[in-house]
């Protein structure tokens, strides 16, 4: 049976799905909020370690306005509420991407990060402003500038997910098949699971019955 450590996600769908149940994309947003808590609870019942949910990706600004603003109020609204949860539930939050929101989110981020820093149950990484592409480039830079070898090692070693183990897993829902600049380094070996639901649809039964299917899996990487 497959160990797993870490599951990755590409939460797709939620613009879609409130389209299509009412007619607002936003509506969306803030159902895909209340899967998110769902798949946190059953991350830790499964004794996983890691779970890293693509939230706004480096592209995503090219999007509406008002939607983003929506987006950044309920991240703003669910840290603000909810951190105590987190805390006490002995989750750790960690931020990919590039931290230039407004003052305000970019402070309650930080806050966020540090009231949980020393939290080990389980460590969220929330990938925001994330962009995989830029980050690799950023990682050479970085040896470069330090004068070391440019290898495997390193350059996993200047990513922003160093020191966390890659993701055995990885699930994209609204039946999109592709990774949208996602962990593209990390991903390598992972297992990935294309799932038909749009994110706010995705339920529990779905997580388990994906880590079930990864645990039966044959891992070769590479070998017979």
């Amino acid at each position: 049976m497959n160990p797993l450590n870490h599951v990755a996600i590409i939460m797709d769908g939620n613009g879609r799905w409130g389209l299509k149940n009412a007619k607002s994309r936003n509506a969306g947003h803030k159902a895909g909020l209340k899967t998110v808590e769902k798949i946190i609870k059953q991350t830790i019942k499964q004794n996983i370690k890691y779970l890293t949910l693509y939230a706004f990706s480096t592209e995503n600004w090219k999007r509406p306005k008002k939607e983003i603003n929506y987006l950044f109020n309920i991240l703003k609204n669910f840290l603000t509420n909810k951190i105590g949860d987190i805390y006490n539930q002995d989750i750790k939050l960690k931020i990919i991407g590039k931290k230039n929101f407004s003052k305000e989110l970019n402070k309650l981020l930080k806050f966020s990060e540090k009231k949980t820093s020393k939290n080990k149950s389980l460590q969220i990484n929330l990938a925001l402003n994330y962009g995989s592409r830029s980050e690799i480039i950023n990682a050479i830079k970085l040896i470069t500038k330090n004068k070391e070898k440019i290898n495997k090692k390193n350059i996993s070693k200047y990513l922003q997910t160093r020191n966390i183990p890659d993701p055995e897993i990885l699930i994209r829902t609204g039946n999109t098949k592709r990774l949208s600049n996602f962990l593209l380094w990390q991903v390598a070996y992972t297992e990935i699971f294309f799932e038909k639901k749009l994110w706010p649809d995705f339920n529990e039964k779905d997580y388990i019955k994906i880590i079930k299917k990864f645990k039966k899996i044959k891992r070769n990487f590479g070998k017979i």
